[in-house]
């Protein structure tokens, strides 16, 4: 008994002095990216589990290739069959919105294409690290991933609405300073899903890093490691420099990044939309606990495949107030 109680004690004590030693440990529990979900899914071939799904890479600087997968709307579903990815790509001009969805740790780019069912083209990245992509995964790398990619998406799309949908650690690529403003202009819309005020602060607060949270010393330790490796994801000061139109879509049981930093950022929005004196749309919609949403499963709300009320007005709304007319 003696001697497991010192093992533990041993491995309890261990943690902060291996986090001091080998910072990089963080950075990959902050990504999770060698965890990849769903296991024994072939990125490569979607059409393994989605014939209206098509996979291509893009290269996002030297060295680097990121995976996408392109699901088209419903209503070319049928279509799709046996197309080529030249094909899918003329399809990204027809004049329907476009979702470039940035996924959370730990996920790939697999997704059930609820976001097509409701008539919209959705692009799902693997950013470097993740999934097939190649490359290791940093803050940087994360954004310049997404900014490539709603570059290429807004040269193809000739004139469709574009809009970046974050959810969880992908809000902090959506809403970089970098992502808000591309080529000296605002990207078309954002919808964050889960978001939180900084990474930080979510780490902070994770069960396994909150044992620690009282040791002298070891929130000091915690903060020189974040800007060690340079991880800050900081949505609470990027989203004053506001000037898309917003979407943050939060759970009230989250425990993983809780309600409250959701309904800080959309304040945040909401004074930098009266600073700036724009009429943009900043919106925010909570899901109530009795739902049981929580982080990851806001998908299950029913509406979402047949309605989808909260995003696809969002967007109607946006395509109308900036090209008058909605096809």
């Amino acid at each position: 008994m003696k001697k497991a109680v010192s093992f533990l004690i041993s491995v309890y004590a261990s943690v902060p002095v291996l986090l001091y030693l080998f910072p990089w440990i963080l950075g990959h529990a902050i990504f999770a990216h060698l965890l990849r979900f769903p296991f024994f899914v072939d990125l490569s071939r979607p059409e393994d589990v989605l014939n209206h799904t098509c996979n291509f890479y893009l290269s996002t600087e030297e060295g680097v290739s990121v995976g996408v997968w392109h699901t088209l709307p419903a209503s070319q579903w049928d279509d799709a069959l046996g197309r080529s990815p030249e094909w899918y790509r003329e399809t990204l001009g027809d004049g329907r919105p476009i979702i470039i969805y940035l996924h959370g740790n730990v996920g790939t780019r697999w997704d059930e294409s609820i976001l097509s069912a409701a008539g919209y083209h959705v692009l799902s990245v693997d950013y470097r690290g993740f999934g097939d992509s190649t490359g290791e995964p940093s803050e940087a790398g994360l954004t310049s991933d997404a900014l490539y990619l709603y570059d290429w998406v807004k040269k193809q799309s000739r004139g469709s609405l574009v809009c970046l949908w974050g959810h969880s650690l992908g809000s902090g690529s959506v809403s970089s300073k970098g992502t808000l403003t591309l080529h000296g202009s605002a990207v078309d819309a954002l919808i964050l899903e889960a978001p939180y005020t900084r990474i930080g602060e979510v780490v902070a607060i994770h069960p396994l890093i909150k044992m620690y949270m009282f040791l002298p010393g070891f929130e000091s330790l915690l903060r020189n490691i974040m800007q060690k490796i340079n991880i800050v994801f900081a949505n609470d000061e990027n989203l004053k420099t506001l000037t898309s139109p917003l979407l943050i879509l939060h759970s009230k049981d989250d425990s993983i990044v809780p309600h409250h930093m959701g309904q800080k950022l959309y304040e945040i929005s909401l004074q930098t939309q009266k600073r700036h004196n724009t009429d943009v749309q900043v919106k925010m919609f909570s899901y109530d606990e009795n739902l049981g949403f929580s982080h990851s499963n806001i998908y299950l709300d029913p509406n979402l495949p047949n309605n989808f009320p909260v995003a696809a007005m969002f967007l109607i709304t946006i395509f109308v107030h900036s090209f008058g007319f909605f096809n």
